[in-house]
């Protein structure tokens, strides 16, 4: 069936700034790919990310360059050989997903092999990394969230965290470095943290410094973010880390996503589902791996000062599955 390619970048305002340990931002800025037959279009949308040397010109760029083989039919399966992990391949495997499921009638979950539909999910909120004042005051303010993600950055995290709790008493706490902490600043805080009940620990050392995990008994599950990319990912998480965070922009889709939450799953790990800050056009195929993982972040919509519509609907941090004419 002929298809064609369109490619366009977007920018959406974020609430605020958002900061973590390597920088703040204003806007999110999107790749969309959107791939239409005679009768429908399939959608999906990708975040590029400087940490991994991608920007929206390069994303575009490779996205563009294969036009001519999606007019002659390419699949999923042949997408993940020309291009690697990464926000571009993100969005067309994404675009591939919601093209099939509606052409054929067949909804998303039941290509993808689930056994039931969708449930609505918790969602943890995340907290920039801010003055302990100024993320108490945040906390307070979504203290009737159940769970709160807090982004820290180094010296001064433990006064962070222990304003977030006083002001966020009853809310489950997890904590993301983003690979910010030296190893001796997680002996130092690790048990501190755990005595503040948090829950997660998430990518506190640098990704190439991993290996200085082996061995480490740390009081708090870590978890692995920027270490986590496509399923060659997965021998450097076994010993190390208990919890994966799989982000579709890190996994270049949906399809290698399913895999690897499989992998990790058969591995004896956790799996956590992530975002970037993004629409609901991202957070959709998101939602349908997040099915049934220990743990769910997928609040990029709420962190917007306006989403694309249709979007997902959020009832406070429950986000309800994507309707069909969002996403699959």
């Amino acid at each position: 069936m002929p298809c064609s390619l369109t490619v366009r970048a977007e920018t959406f305002p974020i609430r605020g700034t958002f900061r973590i340990s390597r920088g703040a931002k204003t806007e999110a800025h999107v790749v969309v790919a959107e791939v239409t037959t005679e009768e429908v279009t399939g959608r999906g949308e990708c975040v590029p990310y400087a940490r991994y040397g991608e920007t929206v010109a390069g994303v575009m760029a490779a996205l563009e360059a294969l036009a001519p083989a999606v007019a002659a039919g390419l699949t999923r399966a042949d997408l993940q050989s020309r291009l690697p992990p990464g926000a571009a391949r993100n969005a067309l495997d994404c675009a591939l997903w919601d093209l099939e499921a509606k052409r054929t009638g067949v909804p998303a979950w039941r290509l993808a092999g689930l056994t039931a539909a969708p449930v609505p999910l918790a969602t943890a909120y995340t907290l920039s990394v801010d003055t302990p004042e100024n993320m108490g005051a945040a906390a307070r303010a979504a203290a009737h969230c159940p769970f709160l993600k807090l982004k820290l950055t180094g010296e001064g995290d433990l006064e962070r965290v222990a304003a977030v709790r006083e002001s966020a008493p009853r809310s489950r706490l997890m904590v993301d470095a983003n690979e910010g902490w030296t190893l001796d600043q997680l002996g130092r805080y690790a048990p501190a943290l755990a005595g503040l009940g948090v829950e997660l620990l998430e990518q506190p050392l640098p990704a190439g410094r991993d290996a200085d995990l082996a061995g480490y008994a740390c009081p708090i599950p870590l978890g692995a973010d920027e270490l986590v990319h496509g399923l060659d990912s997965l021998d450097a998480l076994i010993g190390r880390y208990q919890v994966a965070n799989i982000k579709l922009d890190k996994t270049g889709g949906l399809t290698e996503a399913l895999a690897l939450k499989a992998a990790c799953e058969a591995a004896g790990l956790r799996v956590m589902v992530g975002c970037m800050v993004a629409t609901s056009l991202s957070m959709a195929p998101a939602h349908l791996l997040a099915q049934g993982a220990a743990f769910v972040d997928l609040d990029g919509p709420l962190l917007l000062a306006r989403d694309r519509m249709p979007g997902m609907r959020y009832d406070d941090t429950i986000a309800a599955p994507p309707p069909p004419a969002l996403w699959g």
